[in-house]
């Protein structure tokens, strides 16, 4: 097999024309099969995804991804955790929807900064799922932070309160700035952003025009959005104040948490998927100890597409519990494909 790199532009698969569907999106769907022997699929890089998918349009792509996925029309198994002791581990996570198929390949090792290095890296395949077709090649960690910084925006619009408005970041990492900006960008704010690194957090202040802040004052917001390692809580019960909202969402896999176990008994419970959950989130350890079962967790899907009740009065503190799903990175990585497909971001193209 001979592979090679095209430069950029030149060559587009045939496709159907764009349809908007019920929600104004569009979508469309490979009319024949598109790519054989010497085929051509893009490699789209980190910084033509950001600018494919502007933090407005993740928001509202990731829910629908939410949506659809409650109402069974996207399909998605939990994610596939290999552990690579002692520094991290890998994640394989598929899913798929609107005609197309997704397979991410993903890492988290926290102690990679000390190396030099970032924490995810990886890469995500975008196939047909028609055909079984390969159709691009993107790099991961972007539609992992967007996505991310997404769900924190759309758990923050189905279960905030309606007076709901200052923010906390807890963690001003790169995912946790990308959940500052989608908040932002859904009209959320002014912000506090508290980090042990006084340097991330000041730089994401003064880049939102919020304010550098210690844990505990972000912690008492009226929504409050945390990014951690996980290694241990950033979330007292304490803290907590009647009408807040809660999204966290560092604990990614088991044995990670950012709130304190007491902090669970003065909530009401939501979560993106409870499988996910419920062995590789922030709810992972109270399940595990018998204090949580699935009656007491509400998936948020099941708020968006209108199935299950969300906030029930305004004194009420919601957490929502988010381990990332494949369905969040299927809806951000079709925004990327259209906007490829479309002319309006290039990529360098590899042909086999």
């Amino acid at each position: 097999m001979t592979i090679s790199i095209r430069g950029l532009g030149g060559f587009r698969s045939p496709f159907a024309p764009t349809v908007l569907d019920s929600k104004g999106l569009s979508h469309f769907r490979p009319l024949r099969c598109a790519l054989t022997s010497g085929s051509v699929i893009p490699v789209v890089d980190a910084e033509a995804v950001l600018a494919a998918v502007p933090p407005a349009d993740a928001i509202e792509r990731t829910r629908v991804a939410f949506e659809r996925h409650a109402r069974g029309q996207w399909a998605m198994p939990a994610k596939v955790y290999l552990d690579s002791p002692p520094a991290g581990d890998f994640r394989a996570m598929p899913a798929r929807g609107d005609g197309f198929a997704l397979l991410k390949w993903v890492t988290s090792f926290p102690g990679n900064p000390e190396r030099g290095l970032p924490v995810v890296t990886g890469a995500l395949l975008l196939s047909s799922a028609e055909t079984g077709e390969l159709l691009a090649i993107m790099d991961c960690a972007a539609v992992t932070s967007l996505r991310t910084g997404a769900a924190a925006a759309v758990s923050a619009r189905a279960l905030a309160s309606e007076e709901a408005r200052s923010v906390g970041v807890i963690g001003c990492g790169v995912n946790g700035a990308w959940a500052a900006r989608s908040l932002a960008v859904a009209g959320y704010g002014p912000g506090l952003c508290a980090d042990a690194r006084s340097d991330a957090a000041a730089s994401l202040a003064a880049e939102l025009g919020w304010r550098a802040a210690a844990r505990e004052e972000a912690a008492r917001q009226d929504v409050v959005v945390t990014m951690t390692p996980g290694n241990e809580p950033v979330l007292l019960a304490e803290d907590l104040s009647p009408g807040q909202h809660l999204a966290v969402l560092g604990a990614d896999a088991h044995g990670k948490s950012e709130v304190e176990p007491a902090a669970f008994a003065r909530c009401r419970l939501f979560c993106d998927d409870w499988e996910q959950a419920s062995t590789g989130g922030e709810l992972a350890a109270p399940v595990e100890a018998g204090a949580l079962g699935r009656e007491d967790v509400t998936q948020l899907g099941e708020v968006i597409a209108g199935t299950a009740d969300g906030r029930r009065s305004p004194e009420e503190i919601t957490l929502f519990d988010s381990t990332g799903l494949a369905i969040q990175d299927l809806a951000i990585a079709a925004a990327v494909y259209e906007a490829w497909r479309d002319g309006r971001v290039e990529a360098p193209e590899v042909s086999f």
